[in-house]
């Protein structure tokens, strides 16, 4: 297999065509990496209710959304290739710089995203459609660098049990034009994890939790960005969905709201920790 290059820099590639596909059986001890050094504005953060609620869409939808340098890291579900797309809900805490003392800061944050493959270099990637962010902050984001982020108003309301590991309860409102949310999930009376469209459960995990570059629109140029993060292999557990209505999956015309009922996974880990290098890089056209 060849190896891909994944130091903070998301634009170096070469032109190997991609051999891999995600039905195959993905291992964890080959993508852990060492983190690379950090520096000037990477930042260091812990994100607090951590959750991936995942759910299978027609191919043919998500195909369109995104640039011809990507290929959707497709699986086959009941005979029938699906992409798969997440919403991934946190609460950053101790949002701080890498490198240097910096105040720590807290916020609210919601991504959606799609699961890529860069036809440049292979690896697996994600795709970013949109980002919530409940912060006075945002203008950074937005305006500078142009990534796909908009203000919403997000309240948890979480209870972990006794061990302090799995949730009793977990819930979301979320307040933004375009994006609203109501979510609630738990771990109580959760069935055997099932992941359909992989060969096994590690194999869906390293898919659905350890791609460290994404990719998205800037706002203003059309132009791609992208960044790295950095993380150790999660430790999330499998969650159930009581209700979930994210609006902008209804607004873009991937789920229902009856759609959104029925998710292909949900993954669920009280608190982790991640390195962001940034700025995002702007990449040229292809």
């Amino acid at each position: 297999m060849r190896k891909v290059s994944r130091g903070p820099n998301p634009t170096e590639h070469d032109a190997s065509p991609v051999h891999s596909r995600p039905w195959q059986r993905l291992r964890f001890a080959d993508h852990l990496v060492p983190r690379p050094p950090v520096s000037g504005i990477n930042v260091r953060c812990r994100l607090q209710h951590f959750a991936i609620v995942t759910y299978a869409v027609a191919a043919d939808r998500l195909r369109q959304l995104i640039p011809p340098r990507f290929m959707l890291d497709s699986v086959i579900i009941d005979g029938q290739e699906r992409g798969l797309v997440s919403a991934v809900p946190f609460v950053n805490v101790d949002f701080t710089l890498a490198a240097y003392p910096f105040p720590r800061l807290r916020m609210g944050q919601t991504d959606y995203r799609t699961y890529i493959i860069d036809r440049l270099t292979g690896e697996r990637a994600v795709w970013f459609f949109g980002t919530t962010l409940d912060s006075w902050t945002l203008p950074l984001p937005r305006h500078v660098w142009q990534q796909p982020w908009h203000h919403g108003s997000l309240r948890f309301d979480c209870a972990l049990d006794a061990s302090g590991s799995r949730y009793q309860r977990y819930r979301l409102h979320t307040a933004s034009a375009g994006a609203s949310v109501e979510l609630s999930l738990t771990q109580q009376e959760v069935p055997e994890a099932d992941y359909p469209g992989f060969a096994d459960a590690e194999t869906a995990l390293v898919y659905l939790t350890h791609p460290l570059v994404g990719f998205f629109h800037r706002r203003r140029d059309g132009h791609i960005g992208a960044y790295r993060v950095w993380h150790d292999q999660l430790q999330v557990q499998p969650g159930r969905l009581v209700n979930a209505r994210f609006e902008l999956f209804t607004r873009m015309g991937l789920l229902s709201v009856a759609e959104q009922q029925y998710p292909h996974s949900v993954l669920m880990q009280p608190i982790n920790d991640f390195i962001v290098y940034l700025p995002p890089t702007r990449l040229e056209p292809e």
